[in-house]
């Protein structure tokens, strides 16, 4: 389940990056939407998005809504106004990234393609190169995104906004090296709690919690409106979970929820700690309340599992039907793990190695993959897609448990014993399902033999004799991974092999 609330945490990562896109074109129409030299009144809903949008901060659904009939007035009217159909393209974007919604993303392109229609990009348009790369992001097209927020930056290297879509974009590809540069540079261009927020989310990325919860922190404080400060105490809450502390959860989603009380990862965050405190009735209400709000993929699959370890299997059956025969955009984890788990783990690996061969070589991908070749029979094959999720620095239980499992399948005891009880140290409840099935798997393997020599401690030759046969075929199996088309062979087109 970390593997989708690495997915939450993308989806929440991405719509700040459109926001950043909006905000890049907001002074361009803000004085028209103001009412130009006129008095001054209170601002609508359209003039308050346009607002937060400036700040770079999330924008209200309703005001977000009431932008994009604004602007779809205002053009029909005004047909060449190249700065509203990328405003419009990014506007569509967003409500399409936060409602799951990809009937939004066709009219993204289209507006967005207009705007470049009136002015060209080679003629300054960045707003609209900007738009697409936003685009190419809530579609899982990271190649895409990356290559529209490069063109972007080099037209205008000093836009703060670029930085965000290109720090998607890096992580989507797994570059989190050149994620974290473009952080840096984010930050020396930018501040804010939109800003702050990045950086907790990076700091997250690399495992360093503390610095991550308390720049989070610090985004909160400087939040300024109520959709923002829901956002920041959403993350927070997110931060709370993924440390197994699931009450601190619980009061800091409620605190988002007092902020905007329909908002969606909060919902869907508070429904994970309620579950995880045994609060089961509860936690269904809140799961139903945050697909009725945001019905993402990942919230139907989280929730179709509850409600399997509940036993209500005729209500699991019908989210995992849902599931697969909904559309949905960059769902490719979502729905490799549900049929890892839930279905044909052959047609998981048959996904998943498309979107590897795609360059989709998050930590969120690896794991899944390497989940799904474990199911599918294959754990030799899938150890070195589990050591690179898990080599990353972030701290995963559910990546800590796939890796366990994958090692416990290949006789590596100790080490199996190790991940299985490290995953429970970081979050004992991390998933309805699979937690219990992390126990019991760690006491079927027993405590360690005191006298046994420990397996890493073996020489090489030792350590084969052992039963560690399987590595020479797990060492083919990264040598063999498919890189990404057109990419020649590299040690970052194949998953890292560790050592033992």
């Amino acid at each position: 389940m970390s593997a989708m609330k690495s997915q939450n945490v993308s989806r929440a990562v991405l719509a700040s990056g459109v926001a950043a896109v909006l905000a890049a074109t907001a002074l361009l129409y803000l004085p028209e939407l103001l009412g130009g030299d006129g008095p001054p009144r209170p601002p609508g809903p359209a003039e308050r998005a346009a607002g937060a949008a400036h700040a770079g901060a999330p924008a209200a659904l309703p005001d977000l809504v009431a932008l994009i009939g604004d602007r779809e007035e205002w053009l029909a009217e005004h047909p060449d106004d190249a700065a509203s159909w990328a405003v419009l393209g990014a506007a569509y974007t967003e409500r399409g990234a936060r409602l799951g919604d990809v009937r939004d993303l066709p009219r993204a392109e289209r507006a967005l393609n207009r705007s470049l229609a009136e002015l060209p990009a080679g003629r300054g348009n960045v707003d609209a190169q900007l738009g697409l790369a936003a685009l190419a992001g809530a579609r899982g097209d990271w190649k895409g995104a990356k290559e529209w927020g490069e063109r972007a930056g080099k037209a205008a290297p000093k836009r703060w906004n670029t930085y965000p879509l290109l720090i998607d974009a890096y992580n989507g590809l797994g570059d989190y090296p050149a994620a974290r540069r473009a952080m840096e540079r984010l930050e020396e261009l930018h501040g804010g709690a939109v800003v702050r927020g990045r950086a907790a989310q990076v700091y997250r990325d690399r495992g360093w919690r503390e610095d991550a919860d308390a720049t989070a922190l610090d985004a909160a404080a400087l939040a300024a409106t109520d959709p923002e400060k829901a956002e920041a105490y959403a993350r927070l809450g997110r931060f709370s979970w993924e440390r197994g502390e699931p009450a601190e959860a619980l009061e800091r989603y409620g605190t988002a929820l007092r902020f905007v009380p329909d908002h969606g990862p909060a919902l869907a965050g508070r429904a994970r700690a309620l579950a995880a405190l045994g609060r089961t009735d509860e936690a269904q209400r809140d799961w139903r309340a945050a697909l009725a709000r945001q019905p993402l993929p990942e919230y139907v699959l989280e929730s179709g599992e509850l409600a399997e370890s509940l036993g209500l299997d005729g209500d699991a059956q019908a989210a995992y039907r849902r599931l697969r025969e909904g559309s949905w955009a960059a769902a490719d984890v979502v729905l490799g793990l549900l049929d890892a788990d839930h279905g044909d783990p052959g047609a998981a690996v048959a996904r998943l190695k498309g979107a590897w061969a795609k360059g989709h070589r998050s930590v969120a991908v690896a794991d899944a993959l390497g989940w799904a070749l474990h199911r599918a029979g294959e754990p030799e094959e899938a150890l070195p897609y589990a050591r690179r999720a898990t080599d990353e620095g972030l701290r995963s239980a559910s990546f800590m448990y796939h890796l366990g499992e994958i090692e416990r399948a290949l006789g590596r005891t100790g080490q199996a014993r190790r991940h299985l009880e490290e995953a429970l140290r970081i979050h004992p409840a991390f998933s309805p399902l699979h937690a219990p099935r992390a126990r019991a798997a760690s006491a079927e393997l027993g405590e360690p033999d005191p006298e046994a020599v420990p397996e890493d401690a073996l020489p090489a030759k030792d350590a084969r004799r052992a039963g560690d046969a399987p590595r020479a075929k797990a060492a083919k199996a990264a040598k063999d991974a498919p890189d990404a088309p057109g990419e020649k062979d590299s040690p970052e087109g194949s998953p890292k092999s560790s050592g033992s």
